[in-house]
């Protein structure tokens, strides 16, 4: 089975009890996956939050395996983004950050935003929009 980092969408949704995402996540833990978390997802949740989904929020990310930012990811990120910027691909501090989480710990990110992750060497669970 596989440590599974939830990207900030998939996150948000589970609060809101949207998309089904409260299922997925149950059916992944039952396959025996590990849910994962990194700081950048714990400030974009926070950032949005409502003051009635706090209890919620706060049993859902403790509930998830913590990744921090290490001084190899956020370079690593750095360099995701400067590589993707030379070809002419914004990408986001926070999606690169995200990205380099992921490829640093060898985990999948389970994200709905594919085009925010265009790393090839990137594992991937991707998930439909709607």
């Amino acid at each position: 089975m596989a440590t599974l980092l939830l990207d900030t969408s998939v996150t948000i949704d589970a609060i809101n009890g949207k998309r089904k995402r409260n299922e997925l996540l149950k059916e992944l833990l039952q396959q025996g996956h590990l849910l994962a978390c990194c700081p950048i997802n714990v400030t974009e949740v926070y950032a949005g939050l409502r003051s009635h989904e706090e209890t919620r929020t706060l049993n859902l990310l403790e509930s998830l395996q913590y990744y921090p930012l290490t001084w190899p990811v956020a370079r690593l990120a750095g360099e995701l983004k400067r590589d993707y910027g030379r070809k002419g691909i914004t990408l986001a501090t926070t999606d690169v950050t995200i990205a380099a989480v992921a490829l640093y710990h060898e985990l999948t990110l389970v994200t709905d935003n594919l085009k925010h992750y265009p790393m090839k060497e990137l594992d991937l669970y991707p998930l439909p929009k709607g």
